[in-house]
């Protein structure tokens, strides 16, 4: 099983259903994740958790590149535009850790 920590908006986009694709950086942590794997999300503002088996894994070279194939609605909510949740995305994971790593969508199934 993987963990990885949320921010409590896109914990709650998960749980929600929104959410149904995780992005991050396929850096060695990252890389290790495999289809029909587990990740436990924990909450960094209160240490709530879930559980979601991973059903899809979506390799780009970066954001921007990932963001052409899919919806904002499977990417985090309506709520939100592609360039709003791109730029928290950089405050992360800067253009030259994309170039250097490359990119990971995560589809995930909420096990309830």
């Amino acid at each position: 099983m993987h963990e990885m920590k949320l921010q409590d908006r896109y914990f709650n986009y998960i749980l929600n259903g929104t959410k149904r694709i995780e992005l991050r950086l396929l850096d060695e942590k990252r890389s290790k994740i495999k289809i029909g794997d587990t990740i436990k999300f924990v909450n960094i503002e209160n240490n709530d958790e879930f559980i979601c088996n991973v059903i899809g894994l979506y390799n780009s070279r970066s954001f921007d590149d990932l963001f052409k194939d899919f919806d904002i609605s499977i990417l985090a909510d309506s709520s939100m535009t592609k360039d709003e949740l791109k730029n928290v995305l950089y405050e992360f994971y800067t253009k030259e850790l994309q170039e250097k790593y490359g990119v990971v969508g995560i589809r995930l199934e909420l096990i309830k």
